[in-house]
């Protein structure tokens, strides 16, 4: 025999227990998800179309950029969980999978990053330099 018992055999191979919190981030970013970009859609629409100046001031409000934040950062960690499966479940080689992870890893936060910087920048930005046509 040499093998052991049934559960000697099974031992590390089961759930780390770490899926079931993965799960349950990428079902709450999603939530997260719905609910700030039916916001974002809702809060565009009632804007009026072509005036940069209403939208800086909107942008602006401390409220709004907060919620942008939120936004920007649920997105991101939403695609990094999802794309984190895809690459844990189709890419081939530990090396391979590694550097994927890695570089996904990069993009989700540079991404993030930029995107906050961004909101900051617009909000912290004095609204009297604007001019139609551009900054």
């Amino acid at each position: 025999m040499g093998n052991g018992t049934r559960l000697g055999r099974v031992r590390g191979l089961g759930s780390s227990h770490h899926g079931s919190q993965h799960w349950l981030q990428q079902r709450l970013t999603a939530l997260a998800n719905i609910l700030l970009v039916t916001w974002f859609f809702v809060s565009l629409v009632r804007l009026p179309l072509g005036d940069q100046a209403a939208i800086h001031r909107w942008a602006s409000n401390p409220t709004v950029a907060l919620a942008l934040i939120l936004l920007v950062v649920s997105v991101f960690w939403h695609f990094r969980l999802g794309l984190q499966v895809m690459i844990e479940d189709y890419v081939h080689g530990e090396a391979t999978k590694l550097l994927s992870l890695v570089i996904l890893n990069f993009y989700a936060i540079g991404g993030a990053a930029f995107g906050i910087f961004a909101i900051v920048r617009i909000a912290l930005a004095p609204a009297a330099g604007l001019a139609p046509g551009g900054m």
